[in-house]
């Protein structure tokens, strides 16, 4: 049986997120052990929360390396909201260097008149990655559910996986490269269609996994 660690880092939403895993077969093992995430078959790193705390409560954990060497070794990897934002440089909500696994910085929402910012609810995503697996037999533009008012701008706009506009803003909501997939949107609180996302990282990490 597979075993996905989840990162346990006191940055919430981990008991939503192991239940929709739950719901799709898996095994989620919420852990802040070094080697557990280490002999882990796939690593999911959610996160709901500020960008500093969230690297503090990393490096307090002794976390930061052994998450960069879960991505190095090419295991599935999936961040979820403040997930995603932690993998960049920096933030402009913060002062803490990010993982910098991926090149780029997490920007706030500009104003603009009749504009809501936390971008919050449901919003259609425009797939950039249409081969993914992580968007397999997925409805074309699906809606899933936002909470945020920071978005990645990464410097590579080839790791864009999938944009969502927000007033005039249209701006990355996922990204994937390797065995790298992060999204800004919550799958566990996207109905069926964060359901099957999350079935398709399960499915990918069996493929991974020698009988």
């Amino acid at each position: 049986m597979s075993v996905i660690a989840v990162v346990d880092y006191d940055m919430g939403n981990l008991h939503s997120v192991c239940k929709g895993l739950e719901n799709v077969g898996a095994v989620p093992k919420i852990t802040d052990s070094p080697a557990i995430i280490e002999q882990a078959d796939a690593v999911v790193l959610p996160g709901v929360g500020s960008f500093d705390p969230a690297m503090q409560n990393l490096r307090s954990r002794n976390l930061i390396e052994p998450i960069k060497r879960a991505i190095a070794s090419r295991k599935p990897f999936l961040g979820i909201c403040l997930g995603l934002q932690i993998l960049f440089e920096s933030s402009e909500e913060g002062v803490e260097p990010g993982l910098g696994v991926i090149a780029g910085k997490v920007r706030r929402f500009r104003s603009e008149p009749g504009l809501t910012i936390p971008h919050m609810g449901w919003n259609q995503l425009e797939l950039t990655q249409q081969n993914l697996p992580l968007w397999q037999n997925l409805p074309s533009d699906p809606w899933v559910y936002f909470v945020h008012s920071y978005y990645v701008d990464p410097v590579d706009w080839e790791v864009r996986s999938a944009m969502v506009t927000h007033g005039s803003q249209n701006v990355t909501a996922a990204i994937a490269k390797d065995n790298l997939m992060a999204v800004q949107f919550h799958p566990e609180k996207s109905s069926s269609t964060g359901l099957q996302m999350l079935s398709n990282f399960v499915s990918l990490v069996r493929e991974k996994v020698p009988a």
